[in-house]
């Protein structure tokens, strides 16, 4: 099966997944059919609803003769009347409802097979949040045999095998990388259910966490039974592709309607506050009279709309970079959810996170309250300023927060202290920013109220210690005098300069400088903003500066200087020689041919592309992280930009 990233935010990501019926685009929702009582036609759902993959249970077909009959005979596509690609699942969630069930696992396997599906489940042992831990481990033990077992007889039919161990993170970590290493095509995150339904969604968080964290990037995850939009967000933003809904219908025969924000009981209903096309063609009143058969149909519909609905707003947040603002916005919704956000601000999950996180996005990064800080974009630009970055001089003179780009609002004021030995700083409401850098994603392209909460206050305060912590520091105050500054050395830093040392050194680590600026420096700048495009070292044209973000792009003379003062494998992405030809054509670098990464590479940093012998290719553009690129055997790794032919 195919299945490879096409866009991206946090950890989340837009892929397609091919199979023998057709494309998915994730993230995607899966109606759960049952074939013994069908309210919404598959048909209908294709057609109206845009649903592009189905599943049903295996279990409840193989237990009933005729359906059992007909599936085996015309297949499970002609017995569900849908012609795009159906999963099944094996009977694991009946066993958790009704006790054990009848069927061998295997047994159930080949089955599904027979019956033409393109994704079956092996019949995994569904751990519950109460068991004890020496339960979970026997349970995790008996799927890690079944599964193996069972990847023997899947044939062409792709093979789920769910991530169980309770609510014991180790063994959640344990059992996704074992299940990683047997052959199977699809891991979905089983027994979360019971979470879900008593909203301990911070222990959702720590099991779809602990999933990841052993998962190999390059297959699609599942997130079984989610089927409620509340948690759509956040778990795409943790990295799961699918969903399946039963709630939709289950919710509905309860008089029940599903909202982004939450389940509203018909009753408490007066308008409708959708626009959905069922909302849109009858009132609340009218609703409530319906005889029950067609009621029930009618909030099934706009249950399933509502859910479709948000799964479009995921992927448009994705495709521009507003997926952590439509989490954070999705979980003042329900305080459970945001509580579970607490999750997400510990150092550990942020660092793992990071690793995923595009080093830039299409938009600013807009405040939504306390979780905002703790982003991992603005995590890892905390990280890059104190790891990589030095205040030149000994004494710092700080500005307060004002317009971006600082250096245009403060102009007159640095104008007066050019070429004199001092740092000038911005105590901004993300942290920390030396004015250098003020052009530099997210340090200029980011929104926040001129007043903010305590965690961000203390979070900012943290950063600004430890990047003052040997300065000399002097506060600016408007229309005073700095008896200090008058004992400022004076220096010969050219401005331009210092802007262009500053910003490598975060985005490409110290030791660029020795041999990117180890020349005669040419500046090129915008006529229209005066703002640095290209640079040129001893007429050799190495970096150029993107508008969009204040980050350099590679260019091969620069890649040529960068590989001399980087160790192998430091900026490297290296590829088998079956791929050299076509990356000295200019072409993309595919998952498929790469042996080795630098693991300090994230998705859109630069790279110096290499084959086995250290001998560079060209440069370019990361899509994906080591990980993933070790992982995935389809898409692209590496936009290619120039090479050395």
């Amino acid at each position: 099966m195919r299945f490879e990233i096409k866009s991206r935010d946090a950890a989340g990501r837009i892929c397609n997944f091919f199979t023998k019926h057709g494309r998915v685009e994730t993230p995607a929702l899966m109606p759960v059919i049952n074939p013994n009582k069908i309210i919404i036609s598959p048909g209908e759902m294709k057609r109206f609803f845009d649903v592009q993959m189905l599943i049903t249970n295996s279990y409840i077909i193989w237990k009933n003769k005729d359906l059992r009959r007909l599936a085996l005979k015309e297949g499970v596509h002609s017995l569900l009347g849908f012609d795009g690609p159906v999963m099944t699942d094996s009977g694991a969630f009946q066993s958790y409802v009704y006790g054990e069930v009848e069927v061998d696992p295997v047994e159930i396997v080949k089955f599904q097979r027979d019956i033409g599906c393109d994704v079956g489940t092996i019949l995994d042992v569904f751990g519950t949040p109460e068991e004890s831990r020496e339960r979970a481990e026997r349970g995790v033990t008996e799927t890690i045999v079944r599964a193996r077992e069972s990847v023997r007889f899947k044939g062409e039919m792709g093979l789920a095998c769910p991530v169980q161990g309770s609510t014991y993170l180790d063994l959640r970590e344990k059992c996704a990388r074992v299940l990683s290493k047997i052959g199977a095509d699809f891991y979905p995150i089983g027994g979360v259910v019971p979470l879900m339904e008593k909203q301990k969604y911070s222990d959702l968080v720590r099991v779809i966490l602990a999933s990841k964290k052993g998962l190999t990037p390059g297959k699609p995850v599942h997130l079984f039974g989610a089927g409620h939009p509340l948690v759509f967000p956040l778990a795409v933003a943790l990295g799961c592709d699918f969903f399946d809904s039963a709630a939709y219908v289950k919710y509905a025969e309860d008089n029940r309607m599903i909202f982004p924000w939450g389940t509203v009981k018909l009753e408490d209903v007066y308008e409708l506050p959708c626009n959905c096309p069922v909302c849109s063609k009858i009132s609340a009143s009218e609703l409530k009279k319906l005889d029950v058969k067609e009621r029930v149909l009618q909030i099934a519909r706009h249950n399933l709309y509502v859910c479709s609905a948000e799964i479009k707003k995921i992927k448009n947040a994705i495709r521009n970079g507003e997926l952590w603002e439509l989490v954070e916005r999705r979980a003042t919704s329900n305080p459970y959810l945001f509580e579970a956000l607490k999750e997400l601000t510990r150092k550990t999950n942020k660092k793992w996170l990071e690793r995923f996180e595009p080093v830039s996005k299409n938009k600013g990064l807009f405040y939504t309250g306390p979780h905002t800080i703790h982003r991992p974009i603005i995590y890892r630009a905390h990280s890059r300023l104190l790891e990589r970055y030095k205040p030149v001089f000994k004494k710092t003179l700080v500005f307060p927060e004002g317009d971006k780009p600082y250096s245009s609002f403060y102009n007159m004021w640095i104008k007066d202290l050019a070429g004199k030995k001092i740092n000038i700083l911005i105590d901004s409401m993300i942290g920390p920013v030396p004015v250098e850098l003020d052009e530099m994603y997210p340090f200029a392209q980011f929104v926040f109220p001129h007043i903010v909460d305590k965690e961000t206050q203390m979070e900012t305060k943290r950063v600004f210690k430890a990047f003052t912590k040997n300065s000399e520091i002097i506060y600016w105050k408007e229309g005073g005098t700095f008896e200090s500054l008058r004992n400022v050395e004076e220096g010969n830093d050219d401005w331009d300069l210092m802007r262009l040392r500053a910003v490598s050194t975060v985005q490409f680590g110290p030791e660029c400088q020795k041999v990117l600026f180890n020349g005669e420096i040419d500046v090129v700048k915008s006529k229209k903003t005066g703002k640095i495009r290209n640079v040129f070292c001893d007429g050799k044209h190495v970096l150029s500066m993107r508008a969009s973000d204040g980050m350099f792009t590679l260019k091969i003379e620069g890649g040529r200087l960068l590989q001399k003062a980087f160790k192998y494998p430091r900026l490297r992405v290296v590829v088998d020689h079956d791929a050299v030809s076509f990356v000295k054509e200019g072409k993309s670098v595919f998952s498929k041919f790469v042996l080795d990464c630098d693991p300090d590479l994230r998705p859109l940093d630069e790279c110096l592309i290499v084959d086995k012998k250290d001998e560079l290719l060209g440069v370019g553009r990361c899509l994906l992280n080591r990980e993933e690129m070790l992982s995935f055997t389809y898409g692209v790794a590496v936009k290619t930009r120039e090479t050395t032919i």
